[in-house]
């Protein structure tokens, strides 16, 4: 089996709950704003090399479903 590694990472920029800057922004395309910005990274790495992706949600609803990295 081979290792797992992390090769880039990136955060979602932080608003006001229900009433900031993001408030119109849906939660998957914003998961995918930032995934594009980890991949920019690394512009060496395919992005179909990819295998398995672990996104975290700190207040899962609505679009994310409990399972964000499943629709992005």
């Amino acid at each position: 089996m081979p290792d797992a590694v992390i090769v880039a990472t990136a955060r979602s920029p932080i608003g006001r709950a229900g009433k900031g800057s993001l408030v119109d922004v849906r939660p998957d395309d914003l998961t995918a704003t930032i995934i594009r910005a980890a991949l920019a990274k690394v512009p060496q790495l395919d992005p179909r090399d990819i295998e398995d992706l672990y996104v975290g949600c700190g207040r899962p609803g609505g679009e994310q479903g409990f399972n964000l990295a499943r629709v992005v």
